[in-house]
């Protein structure tokens, strides 16, 4: 977990120092944090309620219309009871790093991917995760919405809707 922090921080300070400012007045590289709401699909939906989740995203533009992203965070989805049996609730900690594109003034697409670590009584260790999604973004404010695979013992999909605000 430790790692994955570290390597995130070290790929965001890498991409910011390698920057080339090609226009002095913009902005090249943003911070903040964002919420996100959960709505799980398939087998994990069988088995957890909508969850919630928090963390902190960052954002280096690297040229015209491309931007390198990144976020740590923390995803928590209560688990059902079904028939007198108590599944656990996963409580998750994702670190993704990925691109966006801007297509259209505020409208974008992006994708990342990453691992995510399983806590608790709920699938415990590591694992993948991919999470592609579309959003807009005007001024700081940054609303997404997404599709994010977590990839430990099968899949855990969920549909999200992230929103954020960078500085």
């Amino acid at each position: 977990m430790k790692r994955n922090i570290l390597a995130f921080i070290a790929v965001m300070l890498t991409v910011c120092i390698g920057a080339q400012p090609s226009q002095a007045q913009l902005k090249r590289f943003s911070i903040g944090p964002y919420v996100e709401a959960g709505f799980p699909t398939g087998d994990f939906s069988n088995f957890h309620k909508p969850g919630f989740g928090v963390g902190l995203g960052a954002d280096v533009k690297l040229v015209a219309g491309l931007t390198a992203v990144g976020s740590v965070g923390f995803m928590y989805f209560k688990g059902k009871t079904d028939n007198n049996i108590s599944y656990a609730s996963a409580k998750v900690i994702p670190v993704r790093l990925g691109l966006r594109y801007t297509l259209v003034s505020i409208l974008y697409v992006k994708a990342e991917g990453g691992t995510v670590n399983f806590t608790g009584d709920y699938n415990n260790g590591t694992g993948a995760l991919f999470a592609p999604g579309i959003g807009i973004r005007l001024l700081g404010l940054d609303v997404e919405g997404k599709y994010e695979a977590w990839f430990k013992d099968g899949t855990h999909g969920f549909w999200g809707l992230k929103a954020g605000y960078n500085f």
